[in-house]
């Protein structure tokens, strides 16, 4: 797949809330997922596919109701992509709130190597 196929699957996936998904099919098994900042749910770094995968079930299960989810058309440079991510949602113990986040891929050899977010 071209870095352009992949920016618009992922974004078909995300806008259904698929993110599992979106990483088993896009995904290389040694990714990097890198946040703005360490949390105590999430460090900065996480290294490989499946500490990624149990990054996304972590949040998932802290997540009460995702009251809606909007994405950006991406951005593709070269061998990597942009979007923005909305996020309408509640999680467990705490109000509703919106979360709004620069995504950026890099893609080689056909999967996505690494993804940064920007809050």
């Amino acid at each position: 797949m071209t870095t352009q196929e992949i920016a618009n699957r992922l974004v078909t996936l995300c806008k259904t809330g698929e993110f599992a998904t979106a990483q088993k099919e896009l995904y290389a098994a040694d990714a990097i997922s890198i946040e703005p900042y360490a949390t105590p749910a999430f460090e900065k770094e996480t290294k490989g596919l499946d500490k990624i995968q149990e990054k996304i079930a972590k949040f998932d299960g802290m997540t009460e109701t995702v009251h809606n989810i909007s994405v950006s058309y991406p951005i593709v440079a070269g061998n990597s992509f942009v979007i923005l991510l909305k996020m309408d949602i509640t999680m467990k113990g705490q109000e509703r709130t919106e979360i709004e986040e620069l995504c950026v891929y890099e893609v080689k050899e056909g999967k996505i190597v690494s993804e940064q977010f920007f809050m």
